[in-house]
């Protein structure tokens, strides 16, 4: 393009100094000369930017995550019907641990070309693949998602298979199409989203009640200034007294519809309104206790507020001004990673404890700094994920939750089952002496 440009510019000054050299002044020869220099340099300013930008992976050889928003985001926009595909290596933190990283990328592009020959073997040509981060890759695909679900499963079952140089590679994945949004950052998020969850129950089945992610952010957004939540209880019992209350919170759109917490959680972290949403729920908990006759109430708050210079600020306002609060409030918490900085955790603990607030652990035996986290922090109780309590009827899941129990208490912590759904689990439950016992068998959910 720019070639045949600098060439014509040539050619015309060149022609007119052959044609009309004797009558040509000093500021034609200034001026040509300028022009020569300015097409040069722009010639090479386009091969440095041709060079800056790249298309392809240097490892997997896959599209960038750049390049490929671009070309989804005009795939999108020219097509009614069009299907993303998310596939993940689960295990490349491991390969890369164990077998080292240029095992690792070997790994990542010898996937690449397994799922192209893959497809290409089902008659499905001519698609982008782009590589959007550690093992996660982006296929387009025209067509709606119904077309490719069963394509997305027999991949999954085909890469138990798959070896690279005798590792083994684990892969999941997800799958949506443009009717959820047109917007690709809104895909992908819904994708991993899809996958995390689809990862967690083998499967990869989509829910059809995904709502429009443009409507949900702007409802979240509104119900938090606001302030607008619902608050619903369940009680939990020591033997047959009700010794706390836990709180679920939905948010309120204006049209009174509700969201649920597995909606709009992620959706928070996102806009960074998990701080203001915790404090917002803490104050509508403490304006419910101050009401009450002394019962106690549990809410689950994000970790990184609680570190939370300014959350800690506010809770201390809120507590110096209202004595009654004193051990009646409990905070629940958990995350996926262990925070490094544990001395500074546990002084910030012990200042909440300090001012009579009861701290819990959740999702205990289900996330590995649940563990480190009983064996580093200061805390009161743990309260064991539901997926011991769903199966707490079996022998072995039975024994590893009375180990559980065990370790608690040689810590001085105190254990928490919830979703004890019938007489069958609340006797086993009680059998295994777990301190506190929640659940629709003995409590239903009623709204505050």
């Amino acid at each position: 393009m720019v070639l045949p440009v600098f060439a014509l510019v040539f050619a015309l000054i060149f022609h007119t100094f052959i044609t009309s050299s004797e009558t040509l002044n000093n500021s034609f020869y200034i001026e040509s000369i300028l022009v020569l220099v300015f097409s040069i340099y722009f010639i090479f300013y386009l091969i440095y930017k041709g060079f800056d930008t790249k298309i392809t992976d240097n490892v997997s050889k896959a599209f960038t995550r750049e390049y490929l928003n671009i070309y989804l985001k005009e795939e999108i926009k020219n097509s009614k019907e069009y299907t993303l595909l998310l596939l993940s290596i689960d295990n490349l933190y491991e390969i890369n641990k164990r077998y080292g990283l240029n095992n690792g990328d070997k790994v990542l592009f010898e996937t690449v070309k397994w799922i192209g020959e893959y497809l290409k073997s089902k008659n499905i040509v001519n698609f982008p693949i782009g590589h959007i981060n550690s093992g996660n890759f982006i296929i387009g695909l025209h067509g709606d998602k119904n077309r490719y679900k069963t394509i997305l499963e027999l991949i999954c079952l085909k890469s138990e298979e798959f070896k690279v140089n005798d590792i083994e590679i684990q892969i999941s994945g997800a799958i949506n199409d443009i009717t959820f949004s047109k917007n690709i950052d809104y895909l992908i998020e819904n994708l991993l989203e899809l996958q995390s969850r689809n990862r967690d129950y083998k499967t990869v089945t989509n829910r059809d009640d995904d709502i429009n992610p443009n409507e949900l952010e702007s409802d979240i957004i509104s119900a938090i200034e606001r302030k607008d939540l619902v608050i619903f209880t369940q009680e939990v019992f020591e033997k047959d007294f009700i010794i706390f209350k836990e709180c679920f919170i939905k948010l309120r759109t204006e049209n009174k519809k509700l969201i649920h917490q597995k909606n709009y959680l992620k959706i928070l972290d996102k806009l960074r309104l998990m701080r203001e949403y915790d404090l917002i729920a803490l104050e509508k908990i403490v304006d419910i206790c101050k009401k009450s006759k002394n019962e106690k109430f549990a809410l689950t708050v994000s970790a990184t507020s609680i570190r939370n210079n300014h959350f800690l600020t506010k809770i201390k306002e809120i507590f110096h001004k209202n004595k009654c609060l004193n051990d009646r409030i409990l905070l629940i918490f958990s995350e996926s990673e262990y925070y490094p900085f544990i001395d500074k955790f546990n002084t910030i603990l012990q200042e909440l404890k300090d001012l009579g607030i009861i701290i819990v652990i959740d999702r205990f035996g289900s996330l590995h700094t649940s563990f480190l986290y009983l064996r580093d922090l200061n805390i009161d109780i743990v309260r064991f994920d539901s997926f011991y309590s769903k199966k707490i009827d079996e022998k072995n899941y039975k024994n590893i939750l009375k180990g559980f129990h065990i370790m608690a208490h040689e810590k001085g912590v105190k254990t928490w089952i919830k979703m004890i759904e019938n007489k069958a689990l609340y006797a086993l439950a009680e059998e295994l002496e777990i301190d506190y016992l929640q659940g629709r068998y003995l409590a239903l959910l009623q709204e505050n």
